[in-house]
């Protein structure tokens, strides 16, 4: 599949109704997430046929995306009622049967049944803006219990250094993928502008 027809497909994929601001629910675009699935799937062919987790999924963008490239399987894990049930009807309206969901809180997943049942681990976790300061990490950390191949994640650019730190840290392989620019539309009252640009990195981490 180009990349064009992908993100085209994904432009189909509902997106938060009544976002939740201290759960930072920001759609991830469907060109960010047609980029990020191209390149794992393309460049390191670690979609096709391997059991992918998608952590944070919210209305299931990356997870859809994923299905469609034909993973053998791929999970979304997310807390929030509402987000998921938007994911089950985008997942209805694709028809995908190669696609599950699991309803729970992300950070308690590290010490669980899930440890190393993934091949991938795909992302967009909160930056920790909204008084959840680390929680990128506790996703992060979380990823790294649950793949066997790779985590492939998105992370604020001001946060390489520290994120670096941690990964040495943690004896795993960081790349930077891509330096990419987060269009954040205006979703929430405080918002006064219309979008924000936020320069991202897109990562992908590997046992050393």
């Amino acid at each position: 599949m180009k990349l064009k027809d992908l993100e085209s497909c994904l432009q189909q994929v509902d997106v938060f109704e009544d976002p939740k601001v201290l759960l930072e629910q920001y759609p991830t675009s469907p060109h960010i997430a047609a980029c990020m699935l191209y390149t794992i799937h393309n460049t390191f062919d670690d979609i096709k046929d391997k059991v992918v987790a998608d952590l944070g999924c919210g209305c299931g963008v990356l997870s859809i995306g994923a299905a469609v490239l034909d993973a053998g399987l791929c999970v979304g894990f997310d807390i929030d009622d509402d987000a998921l049930e938007i994911f089950q009807r985008n997942k209805e309206e694709f028809e995908l049967t190669n696609i599950d969901v699991v309803q729970c809180d992300v950070c308690s997943l590290r010490e669980s049944a899930f440890a190393k049942k993934f091949d991938t681990v795909i992302m967009n976790p909160p930056f920790g803006t909204k008084r959840n300061q680390g929680i990128d990490m506790e996703f992060l950390k979380t990823a790294l219990s649950m793949a066997t191949t790779a985590v492939y994640s998105l992370h604020k650019t001001s946060t390489r250094e520290h994120i670096q730190k941690k990964a040495n840290d943690w004896k795993v392989k960081m790349e930077v993928i891509a330096e990419l620019r987060y269009d954040l539309p205006a979703s929430y009252k405080f918002h006064k502008k219309k979008s924000v640009d936020i320069q991202v990195d897109f990562i992908r981490f590997s046992p050393t």
